[in-house]
């Protein structure tokens, strides 16, 4: 069910925009890069001559690829030892990914398992190149058990590393896989460790206090990322928020796993408020340490100092100085030319939120800058007319800082007057909006100043990049703090002459979706027109539609439908739905598994059975997403042309 209004016709068509192809992820192997692009219309796999080259396609035609920023995992793996290259497909976006393999040249892809786990989900979280071995999780989308599978990529030997409702997932690795940590996560920062050893039965704890010992007492978050083993496997070297709650570095021996040890930091260029994004082992003693300070990406190369304390000290920035500065990495990957000395080159995608992203390439050299081995552009729209934004950080009604946004039309533009506003909801909760062109929001946002709108992003509390604590906030308590920050921000925004308060409109996607409906019918005030992207309605349901391994998470963070029902009732938008005043668009993709197409038809029925006049777009070949060209133009123009209608612009 597509419903087409008619568009009406602007300067700058959203095919301008949508001209810079997405360039995504890229991992560099031998002479050759290999990344994801949307060349042909849909998300696919391609590569490059590490010197620029004209991009080949590696994958059939229409064979559409899952979004890197919404899936768990690794989209794709180089492999060439066994000259093949692992490819996670998924069926029209149901995210039921299924590991399949494709020459290094590209080729018809074949299953690696044939129909063994068909229509479960398959996500790859770690792969040895050098070895073949991969680890994948398991999600059978029938019980909310979640197994931890290690695969000889060569052989085809699976071997069960055991199951959890709570992730059982692999986070580290031994150099020889004979040891394997494993990680049970609760809800967004609250991870445990266990060990598995070759020829063990069942794994064992190793760090932390698991859910059933906790006897309702609270425990700290551990916030632990991938865990690199280090001094000759007697150690594990990570990320983690047990020490510092934007996160840090720790050391934990296996000797005496109950004693983690905070590990110092020298050299760090950047200053400015987010977090520690991760740190990943490039070969030996030497890693990159990647950090997001309000949005923009830092990265550094630096060496891990076993000792008493063992240290950590940067050698060089490889991103956020000028000219690759207040952006975001989207994939940093390397390969090692030479060991002794170690010579490494990198390879990364960077965008900004009015530029599109472009792959460089480090070679090797301690002193060389970052060569651009692509040309992405917007076609017909000068850089000058897109919208860079501006700060628009404020203090909730509670003195908390809540970082944000303001996008404005560009004065080249010539709009005169106090410009309507639209506020864009971002997803997660635990998520962020980013300067990202390649992030769905961002051509949006960029086609709404276009078109005359300012707008608004605000990352409230629950949002990710601002510490453990700030993250947290959101946990059982979605509409509630969250929504006053919302508030908060456009009283704040009403003393701007440059915008109309009078002309608002809000849209998200995801949680942003329900967002959107929880301000559009608690607040309906403050709204002329909103627009819904697969949000929740009615969060009971909505939990028990959701797979059952979501469904262990989301009774963790957000509430039990059956023993917190009437919590749920009272914060799910379809409560207040009768005092909805604003018109409503509600987009969703109909292989959405984290929000089902049902969820939205309810909403629509229920509105539409009370009389009120909605419109609704069903993309019949889209999930929690929309991917394709076709659907990405109809989607932006349908957005914009709701908001035109109803504030004008």
């Amino acid at each position: 069910m597509l419903e087409k209004p008619t568009i009406s016709k602007t300067q700058f068509p959203i095919e301008s925009l949508l001209s810079a192809r997405l360039l995504l992820e890229p991992q560099i192997v031998g002479d050759r890069i290999y990344f994801l692009s949307d060349l042909a219309g849909t998300l696919s796999l391609y590569s490059i001559a590490s010197s620029g080259s004209i991009p080949e396609p590696l994958l059939p035609g229409g064979l559409a690829l899952v979004n890197p920023h919404i899936m768990p995992g690794d989209n794709f793996h180089v492999l060439p030892k066994l000259g093949k290259v692992l490819v996670m497909i998924d069926k029209l976006g149901d995210e039921n990914y299924q590991p399949n393999l494709i020459p290094l040249g590209g080729g018809i892809p074949e299953p690696l398992f044939g129909n063994k786990y068909r229509d479960e989900q398959i996500a790859c979280v770690h792969c040895d190149k050098e070895k073949n071995i991969a680890y994948f999780f398991r999600d059978n989308r029938k019980t909310p058990d979640i197994e931890c599978l290690m695969v000889n990529l060569e052989t085809g030997e699976v071997k069960s590393l055991g199951t959890s409702i709570y992730g059982n997932a692999c986070n580290g690795v031994s150099s020889d896989h004979s040891t394997v940590i494993l990680a049970d996560g609760y809800t967004a920062g609250d991870v445990v460790l266990y060990y598995w050893h070759e020829g063990m039965t069942t794994r064992k704890l190793l760090y932390g206090v698991p859910l059933d010992q906790r006897d309702g007492k609270q425990v700290p978050l551990t916030g632990i990322g991938w865990c690199s083993f280090v001094d000759n496997n007697k150690g594990l070297f990570f990320e983690s928020t047990i020490f510092h709650d934007n996160g840090g570095l720790t050391y934990l021996s296996l000797d005496d796993p109950s004693k983690a040890i905070d590990v110092p930091i020298k050299g760090l260029r950047h200053s400015g408020v987010g977090e520690m994004a991760g740190v990943r082992r490039v070969k030996g003693d030497v890693f990159v340490l990647e950090y997001n300070i309000d949005g923009a990406s830092w990265a550094y190369e630096g060496r891990f100092h076993s000792g008493t304390p063992p240290t950590f000290e940067v050698e060089r920035v490889l991103i956020g100085n000028q000219p690759l500065s207040d952006g975001v990495v989207l994939g940093l990957e390397w390969q090692i030319k030479n060991e002794k000395p170690l010579q490494t080159e990198y390879v990364f995608s960077f965008t900004r939120a009015n530029s599109p992203s472009q792959i460089y390439h480090i070679p090797i050299g301690e002193k060389v800058a970052a060569e651009r081995l692509s040309s992405e552009k917007v076609l017909g729209i000068p850089d000058e007319y897109l919208s860079a934004g501006e700060d628009a950080s404020y203090t909730s009604f509670d003195g908390l800082r809540v970082s944000a946004r303001l996008y404005l039309p560009s004065s080249k533009l010539g709009y005169k007057g106090p410009r309507p506003l639209v506020e864009y909801v971002h997803g997660g909760p635990q998520g962020q909006e980013r300067p990202d062109f390649t992030w769905f929001s961002m051509p949006l946002i960029q086609y709404l100043t276009l078109n005359g709108f300012a707008v608004f992003v605000p990352n409230v509390r629950g949002s990710t990049g601002y510490g453990m604590r700030y993250m947290k906030w959101v946990d059982k308590d979605w509409g509630g703090k969250d929504v006053f920050d919302h508030v908060e921000g456009l009283k704040r925004l009403e003393k701007d002459s440059r915008i109309d308060s009078n002309r608002r409109g809000v849209v998200g996607r995801s949680y942003g979706g329900y967002m959107t409906l929880t301000l559009a019918s608690r607040h309906p005030e403050l709204w002329k027109a909103a627009v819904d992207m697969f949000g929740p309605y009615d969060l009971p349901t909505w939990v028990s539609r959701i797979p059952p391994t979501w469904q262990t998470y989301f009774r963790l963070s957000l509430g039990d439908p059956v023993k917190d029902k009437d919590f749920l009732v009272e914060r799910s938008p379809k409560t207040y739905m009768n005092k909805l005043s604003a018109p409503l668009m509600i987009l969703q993709g109909k292989h959405d598994p984290r929000v089902p197409e049902p969820e939205s038809a309810q909403l629509v029925k229920d509105l539409r059975d009370g009389g009120v006049k909605v419109d609704y777009v069903v993309y019949e070949d889209e999930g929690h997403d929309v991917l394709r060209f076709k659907n990405r133009v109809h989607c932006y123009n349908t957005i914009t042309e709701f908001f035109r209608k109803n504030l004008g612009n």
